[in-house]
C-alpha cells in the first residue's frame, strides 16, 4: 500500500478523521524523511506516528519492538485494517520466514516488526541493507537509555543501525521518560535535541487513587466488587502474591490469570492471549507483565505496593484508558515498600551515580505517595511539565484530605529512636514513648531515659502514620527485615525544626473507606452498548482476533450514543476504516436496528 496524503490515510486506513494534537506535526516530518523523538502518553496515538508516515513513504518502514506479544497485537491490527504487515521472531514458522523476505524485496511489505536483539545481528542488516526502507522506527525508545526504568542493553546497539541508513527517518517512541532520560535517548539514537516533541503526560482519563495498605487484599477486593465485568491489571510485588492473589480473586467468582516468570512459557502465552482476547478479565501480575501488551479497553490498574519509580507508576498505571474512555489507577501503600526499597538499593551493584539517582526517584516516589495535594499536578511537574489547575479528577481533589501538623510528635518519635539506639522497631518506641512499664524496658534502662512517658495514651497504631510520614520523607528509615528504625538524612532538619511534618490522620477504627463510583461505560448504564460488545465478543471469536481489534469500546461507546442506521453513518464514527466498515459495518447496523426494533 502507498498512499501518499498523511490524512487522507489515516481516514481512510483507520478510520479517524484527524490527527491529535502534536501527531499530525510527527507524522508530517517523519512523512517528509525527517527524524523525530516523541514523548506521548500511553493513548495519545505513537503507533500512528510510524504507521502513517510508512504508509506515505514507499518502502518498508522497519519496526524496532521490544516484545513478542506487542508485535504480534500491532500485526494482527494492522491487518485487520487492510494494512501489509509482519512480524520476524524465533517463533516465524520456516515458510512464513521465506513469505516475509520475498515480499520485502519484492516491495509489497508496508511495514516489518522485529526485537533489538535480531535488528543488530549483521546478518539482518545486510539482508535489510537491500530492501527500500521507508523509515525506522524505535518503540518502547526508553529501553535504550541506562536511566530508563526498562534499560534493555541491546538497544544500545541500534545507533549503528540506524546510521547505516543516512537517508531514512529514524524515529523513537516513548511514554515515560524524564528531562535526563530524553537527552540520554536522543543522543544514543542520533536524534538532534530540536528534533524531541513531548506531546505531555496528562492522561485526564485516568482517576488517580492513593491509599495507606492497612488491609490491602481486603482493599483490593472492595475496589473490585464494584468494577465486576471490567477489564484490569492488578500488580504484586512478588510472585507469591500474584499466586495468592489470583486465587483468591477466582474464589470470589472473578474472572482472573496470574503471570510472572515462574510460570512456564506455555502458561503465560495463554494467561497473555486470554487477557487481551477478554473483555472482563484482570490479569494479576508482576511488571514483568505490560510492556507490549496493546490492549484498549483495560478499566483499572491497581498496584499492592509502590512500583520501583514515578516513571515506572506512569507506565504501568498508563495501561488503563488506552482508548480514552475513564479509567481508574488505585495504589496501596506503607512504610514497609519503601524500607524494601531502599534495601534492594543499598544490595545493589550499581555505581555510585546510579544508586543516587535511583535513592532520588524513589524518594520522589515516596513524596507522592503521602502526598495531599493533586496527583495530576505532581505527575506533571516531576515529568517538568506545567502544572495546570488541580485537576478534580484525583482522590485528593474529590475528596480533599484535612492535614495535620504533627511536628511536635515527629520530633519526638525520632528522638526516642535516638536516644534508644536506633535498632529498635515502632511498637517498642511506642511503648517508651507511652510510658509502658514493662520488662524489656527495665532491662534495657529505656524507662530511665527523658523520652519515656513523653506522650501518654499513645498507642502504635496512633504513631504509624507519623512512621510513614517520616519514612517517606526519609527522616525515618526501617530495616526491611527486622522492623529496626533508624534516623535518615532528613532527620536533623526536623529535629532542628526546620522542617514541619504534616499527616492526613487516618480514617478512625476499622470502618471501610466507601470507593468512588466506577466510571461509566457499562451494560448496566446503556443496554445497547452492552449488546454491541456482546455482538464484537463473537465476532471476534468468529475472526481469531482480539475483540479490541474490532472496534475500541470508545467506539462502540460513540456508536450506541449516535445509533447509525446505514453504513454511511457508521463510517463517520471514530476508529471506523474503510476495511473494518466492509468487514463488520453491516451485522452493527443491524444489531442496532433490532435494538430498536424491540423498544
Amino acid at each position: 500500500m502507498y498512499i501518499s496524503e498523511p490524512v487522507q490515510i489515516l481516514n481512510d486506513v483507520f478510520g479517524y478523521k484527524s490527527f491529535r494534537p502534536l501527531q499530525g506535526e510527527i507524522v508530517e516530518a517523519v512523512a517528509r524523511g525527517e527524524d523525530r523523538l516523541a514523548i506521548m502518553p500511553t493513548g495519545a496515538g505513537k503507533s500512528l506516528c510510524y504507521q502513517v508516515p510508512a504508509l506515505a513513504r514507499p518502502g518498508t518502514a522497519l519496526v524496532i519492538s521490544p516484545l513478542v506479544a506487542l508485535m504480534q497485537d500491532q500485526v494482527r491490527a494492522l491487518r485487520e485494517a487492510g494494512v501489509a504487515a509482519a512480524a520476524l521472531t524465533g517463533a516465524t514458522a520456516m515458510d512464513e520466514r521465506r513469505d516475509i523476505w520475498n515480499a520485502l524485496e519484492q516491495g509489497t511489505l508496508d511495514l516489518l516488526y522485529v526485537a533489538p536483539e535480531r535488528a543488530t545481528m549483521p546478518d539482518f542488516q545486510d539482508r535489510i541493507g537491500r530492501a527500500d526502507l521507508a523509515l525506522i522506527a524505535i518503540d518502547e525508545a526508553h529501553c535504550v537509555s541506562e536511566w530508563g526504568h526498562d534499560f534493555r542493553p541491546d538497544y544500545r546497539q541500534l545507533r549503528p543501525l540506524c546510521d547505516r541508513f543516512p537517508g531514512v527517518p529514524r524515529i523513537g517512541l516513548t511514554a515515560t521518560a524524564d528531562a535526563m532520560t530524553q537527552a540520554d535517548i536522543a543522543q544514543q539514537l542520533g536524534i538532534d535535541a530540536d528534533k524531541v516533541v513531548v506531546a505531555g503526560f496528562d492522561r485526564p482519563n485516568i482517576t488517580y487513587h492513593v491509599r495507606a495498605g492497612d488491609s490491602r487484599t481486603r482493599q483490593l477486593m472492595d475496589f473490585l466488587n464494584g468494577r465486576r465485568g471490567r477489564a484490569g491489571i492488578v500488580y504484586a510485588p512478588t510472585r507469591a502474591k500474584v499466586d495468592a492473589i489470583a486465587a483468591q480473586l477466582q474464589a470470589a467468582g472473578l474472572n482472573a490469570l496470574p503471570y510472572h516468570a515462574g510460570l512456564d512459557a506455555e502458561t503465560r502465552s495463554a494467561n497473555q492471549a486470554a487477557f487481551v482476547a477478554g473483555d472482563d478479565m484482570i490479569m494479576v501480575a508482576t511488571v514483568a507483565f505490560g510492556m507490549g501488551i496493546d490492549k484498549p479497553d483495560v478499566r483499572f490498574v491497581a498496584h499492592m505496593a509502590l512500583p520501583k519509580s514515578i516513571e515506572a507508576y506512569y507506565q504501568e498505571t498508563g495501561r488503563a484508558g488506552r482508548d480514552g474512555a475513564p479509567a481508574e489507577a488505585v495504589m496501596w501503600w506503607g512504610a514497609a515498600d519503601i524500607a524494601r526499597a531502599r534495601s534492594q538499593l543499598a544490595e545493589g551493584e550499581s555505581s555510585e551515580e546510579r544508586r543516587r539517582i535511583d535513592e532520588g526517584k524513589l524518594n520522589a516516589l515516596a513524596a507522592y505517595a503521602a502526598s495531599a495535594a493533586c496527583r495530576r499536578i505532581a505527575l506533571l511537574t516531576y515529568f517538568g511539565e506545567p502544572a495546570p489547575a488541580p485537576c478534580g479528577n484525583c482522590d485528593n481533589c474529590l475528596e480533599p484530605p484535612t492535614q495535620v501538623d504533627v511536628s511536635e510528635d515527629a520530633v519526638k518519635l525520632l528522638s526516642a529512636v535516638y536516644r534508644t539506639g536506633q535498632r529498635f522497631g515502632l511498637g517498642h518506641i511506642a511503648d517508651v514513648l507511652g510510658g509502658v512499664a514493662s520488662e524489656r524496658a527495665s532491662k534495657l534502662g529505656h524507662d530511665r531515659l527523658g523520652v519515656f512517658g513523653l506522650t501518654e495514651g499513645k498507642t502504635t497504631r496512633d504513631w504509624r502514620p507519623v512512621q510513614q510520614q517520616l519514612v517517606a520523607e526519609d527522616a525515618l528509615r526501617v530495616d526491611p527485615q527486622y522492623g529496626g528504625l533508624t534516623l535518615g538524612p532528613a532527620a536533623r532538619a526536623v529535629l532542628k525544626g526546620e522542617r514541619t511534618v504534616s499527616i492526613v490522620p487516618p480514617p478512625p477504627g476499622r470502618k471501610r473507606r466507601r470507593q468512588q463510583g466506577a466510571p461509566a461505560l457499562s451494560d448496566a448504564d446503556d443496554p445497547l452498548f452492552g449488546r454491541l460488545r456482546a455482538l464484537r465478543k463473537a465476532l471476534a471469536a468468529e475472526h481469531g482476533v482480539p475483540a479490541y481489534v474490532i472496534f475500541h469500546d470508545a467506539t462502540l461507546a460513540e456508536v450506541a450514543a449516535r445509533r447509525p442506521a446505514t453504513e454511511a453513518d457508521l463510517a463517520g464514527i471514530s476508529g471506523v476504516g474503510g476495511a473494518k466498515l466492509e468487514r463488520y459495518g453491516a451485522a452493527f447496523i443491524t444489531a442496532i436496528a433490532d435494538y430498536e426494533a424491540q423498544q
